[in-house]
C-alpha cells in the first residue's frame, strides 16, 4: 500500500490567559517559510486586548515542523514583549529553538554600526590626496634607492639571484614580445607616413615622407611605442607575479630565509628589461620605417631605392643613440613601476588587480615625463 503524504496545516497561533497577569501563546501547524507567516502586529493587538499581562509563555507542542520562519516570528514577539515591558518565558519551547534564539540574540547589533556615507569637504579631500601623494613619493624614492643598491651589489658579484630567472625574464620580455612590437610599430610607421603625405603632397614633396618617418621613429617614436607596449604587457606581468607572491606570503618567506626580495625578484626583471628594451627599440625602428616604405611605394609611387637613400641621408647615428638612450631609460622605468606596485600589493585578490592597473598607469606616465625631460636636455645640449 502506497504511503500518502499529508500536507501539514498552515501556521496557527492563539492566546490563553492562564492568570490575570499571564498569557500563553500556543503555536500549531507548520511554521516554515513555505507558508505565509502571521505578522507580529496581530500578536501586538492580541496582547493589548483585555487586562495588561506581565508575562508571556509559549506552547509549541502542536508545531508539526519549523524552520527559520518560526525563529523570525519568535524574535519579533520577543522584541514586542521587550517594548511592552512583558517578560517572555522561553523555557517551554523545544531545546533547539531555545539554543537558536540565544545564538541570535547573543550579540545584538551595535547602534551606528551601519556604514553611512559622510560628506567630506573639498579641503579634506585635497589634504588627503596631498598626504597620499607625499607618502607615495617617499615609498617610490625608497624603492628606487633599494633597487640601486641591489644593482651596485650585482656589479660587485654579491647580489643573490638566480641566472636562470634572468634568462627566463629576458626571453619573456624580449623574443615573446616581438609579435606585438612588430604589429604596433608597423602601424605607427604607416600612420606617420600617411599623415605626412597628406600635407607633403600639397607641395609635391612626397619624397620627404621617408625623412619624416625615419627621423620620427628612430629618434623618439620607436622608443615611446615600445615602452608603452612593454608597460602594458611586461610591466603588468611583473606586478601580477609579485602581487600574487605577496598575497601567498611567498615574499615574507624569502625575508624569513634571509633572502632579499629586491635582489632575488626585482633585480633580474630590471636588468632583463633594461637590456632588451634597446634591442626591441631598434627592431621597432626598422618595422616603422618598413611601414613608411609601404605607404611611400604603394600609395605615393616612390622608388624603393630612392626611399631608402632618402631615409639613410636623414637618419644619423645621433638620432639612433638618442632613441636607444630613451629605450634604456624606459626599460628601467617600466621594470621599476611593475615591481614596485607588485611589492606594494595588498593581501587580497582584488589588490592584485589594483596593483596591475597602477603599474600600467605609473609606467606610461613615467615614460611620458621622462620623454619630456630627455627632449629638453637634448635641446639644451644641441642634439
Amino acid at each position: 500500500m502506497d504511503r500518502q503524504e499529508v500536507n501539514p496545516s498552515p501556521p496557527k497561533w492563539s492566546f490563553d490567559r492562564q492568570k490575570a497577569d499571564t498569557l500563553l501563546l500556543r503555536l500549531e501547524g507548520s511554521w516554515t517559510i513555505a507558508h505565509p507567516l502571521p505578522a507580529s502586529s496581530e500578536v501586538e493587538k492580541a496582547i493589548e486586548t483585555g487586562a495588561k499581562a506581565q508575562r508571556l509563555g509559549f506552547s509549541a507542542d502542536g508545531v508539526a515542523e519549523w524552520d527559520s520562519g518560526l525563529l523570525n516570528f519568535l524574535l519579533k514577539v520577543q522584541d514586542l514583549c521587550t517594548r511592552k515591558g512583558i517578560t517572555a518565558e522561553l523555557d517551554t519551547l523545544p531545546d533547539g529553538i531555545r539554543r537558536l534564539l540565544r545564538l541570535a540574540t547573543a550579540v545584538p547589533e551595535r547602534k551606528g554600526a551601519a556604514r553611512s556615507k559622510a560628506r567630506v569637504s573639498f579641503l579634506n579631500r585635497v589634504g588627503a590626496a596631498t598626504v597620499a601623494f607625499g607618502t607615495s613619493v617617499v615609498e617610490m624614492v625608497g624603492f628606487i634607492g633599494e633597487a640601486f643598491i641591489a644593482f651596485v651589489k650585482m656589479f660587485g658579484g654579491k647580489a643573490n639571484f638566480r641566472w636562470s630567472d634572468l634568462f627566463r625574464v629576458i626571453q619573456e620580455s624580449g623574443a615573446e614580445a616581438l609579435p606585438i612590437v612588430s604589429l604596433i610599430s608597423l602601424l605607427v610607421g604607416l600612420i606617420l607616413a600617411f599623415v605626412g603625405a597628406v600635407q607633403l603632397k600639397l607641395f609635391g614633396a612626397q619624397i620627404y615622407v621617408a625623412a619624416l618617418v625615419g627621423v620620427a621613429m628612430v629618434r623618439v617614436m620607436g622608443a615611446i611605442m615600445t615602452g608603452i607596449i612593454m608597460a602594458g604587457r611586461t610591466g603588468a606581468s611583473f606586478a601580477a607575479e609579485l602581487g600574487t607572491m605577496q598575497v601567498n606570503e611567498e615574499i615574507d618567506a624569502l625575508k624569513t630565509l634571509g633572502i632579499s626580495p629586491m635582489e632575488f625578484l626585482v633585480l633580474p626583471r630590471m636588468v632583463a628589461l633594461a637590456v632588451m628594451m634597446p634591442l626591441l627599440c631598434v627592431y621597432a625602428d626598422l618595422m616603422g620605417i618598413l611601414g613608411g616604405l609601404i605607404v611611400g611605394v604603394f600609395m605615393l609611387d616612390l622608388n624603393p631605392i630612392e626611399y631608402f637613400n632618402n631615409t639613410q641621408a636623414a637618419v644619423t647615428l645621433t638620432f639612433l643613440w638618442v632613441g636607444l638612450f630613451h629605450s634604456a631609460v624606459f626599460g628601467v622605468l617600466v621594470a621599476l613601476s611593475g615591481c614596485m606596485r607588485g611589492m606594494q600589493c595588498g593581501r587580497s585578490a582584488s589588490a592584485v588587480g589594483v596593483a596591475v592597473t597602477s603599474a600600467v598607469v605609473t609606467g606610461i606616465v613615467s615614460i611620458i615625463v621622462a620623454t619630456a625631460f630627455i627632449t629638453v636636455i637634448c635641446d639644451v645640449i644641441g642634439i
